[in-house]
């Protein structure tokens, strides 16, 4: 079995620990080639060892891990960020599309981020990081990973989502469409406080591109670019209220 370069770097010695035990106990493919305590251990031992793999703590004295990754040589790696981070900034990375585990940590989500790890293409994350820094302050950018590469769009771009099966489209404000290997339900999760609205299975709308709402059964939206989305029985009762509530606001 080919072993998997992974790197530690958390400030808290016993994290270390803890993280090491669960990883030989759940993941026997990965081989921790070093660990380290601040940024500056971090930058030394990423550039040092090269891993595959790096599980890196967010806060750290002497600075945060974003900063490791800004000042290594190679960003050709993996990176699972593990941070005691709030809500607010959980969802700045699902934005960025950076996978993160939040403490403490379980030996299951270990494994599945291994797993995950396994099924991947490494990318290059500075554009990663970019979005992240900038979601940290405000969500307004959503990286949108497609079999091309990453595209990163600005929320006010986005129409509107439509399911299809496992994966989702997103109209655009330049009537460019993008299609992604992931189910509508991800991206309903994500965009919920951000002014977007599930009106149906297959339909999440950006509030702020609603022209008129025609009633009926369910009913229907007009766009600002005149497009139709229906609204489903089910939903138009939450959607017509969140609908009230956002043109308040």
């Amino acid at each position: 079995m080919k072993k998997i370069r992974t790197v530690l770097i958390d400030d808290e010695k016993n994290s270390l620990i803890i993280l090491s035990k669960l990883l030989e106990r759940k993941c026997p493919q990965v081989e921790i080639v070093a660990t380290g305590q601040s940024v500056a251990e971090g930058i030394d031992i990423i550039n040092e060892h090269k891993p595959e793999l790096v599980f890196l703590d967010i806060s750290m004295p002497d600075g945060e891990g974003f900063e490791v990754l800004e000042k290594i040589d190679d960003t050709a790696l993996e990176v699972v960020f593990v941070t005691a981070y709030n809500q607010y900034a959980i969802k700045a990375f699902e934005f960025s599309a950076l996978h993160y585990l939040v403490k403490p940590v379980t030996g299951d989500q270990l494994k599945e981020a291994v797993d995950r790890f396994e099924e991947a293409v490494t990318e290059d994350i500075t554009e990663k990081i970019q979005v992240l820094n900038s979601n940290i302050k405000k969500l307004d950018r959503l990286i949108l990973p497609t079999s091309s590469g990453l595209n990163i769009i600005q929320l006010n771009e986005i129409y509107r989502c439509e399911s299809s099966n496992n994966y989702t489209t997103f109209f655009l404000t330049n009537n460019k469409k993008i299609v992604v290997s992931k189910s509508i339900q991800v991206y309903e999760k994500m965009l919920s406080n951000s002014g977007f609205c599930r009106i149906h299975n297959k339909h999440v709308v950006n509030l702020k591109y609603i022209k008129k709402y025609v009633k009926g059964r369910g009913g229907y939206v007009v766009l600002t670019n005149d497009k139709q989305v229906d609204v489903s029985e089910g939903k138009k009762k939450n959607f017509l209220k969140e609908l009230t509530e956002f043109t308040v606001n």
